[in-house]
């Protein structure tokens, strides 16, 4: 489980943000900051395995609290969630290490996407060493999923989840697909009938004793 830190001077935006970890697999709150400097002191005492940071605080920005951090030779995994679209404080959480930026206002499965794509990247490089593959996906190299060909609602971030875990599991239904994912059974299909029009994906019906046959999807081998 990956504590997480939510770094947000309003608290009712903290607080949503914090109801969002707790529905995301594989993360948990461990503390809420409402500055700057609570956030560094509390990095310190609780030693969070990635921050949600805003850029607008009361008494620093975000982007000086990231760089203090850095300079403190602190490797905390940080996600800039923020209504700040400016170019150049994009660059610098860049330049700083941000592992994503994320601007207000989202709906969750477009957090959810992030988060669990974060939640791969820390830990591959927590393990050994990692091979080409694993390097890729942890800094969000090139996908088999092109995102100028997902329909409208489908997020490639998504969809590159969607398609790990049934290459993974080498055949799945919808439901078994969005437990694993963390999304409804109604999305994770949307998404898994898009691969079989793509031909990324065939289906078969599985027959039970009653109702309608179940739709069981598996990877087309390449």
């Amino acid at each position: 489980m990956i504590g997480v830190l939510v770094v947000d001077d309003d608290f009712m935006v903290a607080g949503i943000h914090s109801r969002f970890v707790a529905r995301t697999p594989g993360f948990e709150v461990v503390g809420t900051a409402r500055t700057g400097a609570e956030a560094l002191r509390m990095c310190a005492d609780l030693d969070p395995g990635l921050v949600l940071l805003d850029v607008h605080l009361p008494d620093m920005s975000g982007l000086e609290v990231l760089q203090s951090l850095r300079a403190a030779g602190s490797a905390v995994g940080v996600v800039m969630v923020t209504a700040e679209r400016d170019a150049e404080a994009v660059r610098t959480a860049l330049h700083g290490g941000a592992m994503q930026y994320l601007v207000k206002p989202f709906e969750f499965d477009d957090f959810l996407a992030r988060m669990q794509r974060v939640r791969e990247s820390l830990t591959t490089l927590a393990g050994g060493a990692p091979d080409q593959a694993a390097i890729d996906r942890a800094f969000g190299g090139p996908t088999s999923v092109a995102a100028t060909a997902l329909p409208k609602g489908l997020s490639p971030e998504t969809a590159q989840l969607v398609q790990e875990a049934l290459v993974d599991a080498r055949e799945l239904s919808a439901a078994d697909c969005g437990e694993r994912v963390g999304l409804s059974r109604v999305s994770a299909r949307r998404y898994l009938e898009y691969f079989v029009d793509q031909g990324l994906a065939t289906v078969r019906l599985n027959y039970g004793n009653a109702g309608r046959p179940e739709r069981r999807y598996r990877p087309r081998p390449v």
